[in-house]
């Protein structure tokens, strides 16, 4: 099993949610987050607008999958045809259990 963490910098979880639906991936985790990377924050107009602030952080999307190894390809490409500015980082997930049933590794997913 493999854990793939997409980080974005925009909002495009609709469109990556979906298409990962489409191949069978059971559950998504989203977070929404600030953080700060390449892209920079959007400005924001302050007092009445005559200021204007950029802010060290910006908006960014955490979505979280874990799924088989096999569907990681997959995966990826899906989400690199639905999301343009980010990062996608993987890492081996070595067991899961599933707290309402018991059910272990794979099964769990």
């Amino acid at each position: 099993m493999i854990r793939i963490e997409v980080i974005m910098a925009e909002n495009d979880i609709a469109k990556v949610s979906e298409g990962l639906k489409s191949t069978g991936v059971g559950g998504l985790t989203v977070f929404k987050v600030k953080g700060r990377g390449k892209t920079v924050p959007k400005e924001i107009h302050a007092s009445k607008g005559t200021q204007i602030f950029t802010p060290e952080f910006g908006d960014k999307y955490v979505v979280v999958a874990v799924l088989p190894d096999k569907k990681m390809n997959e995966a990826i490409k899906i989400v690199r045809e639905n999301s343009k500015i980010g990062k996608i980082f993987v890492t081996p997930v070595t067991y899961a259990i599933d707290l309402a049933t018991g059910v272990e590794d794979e099964k769990a997913i």
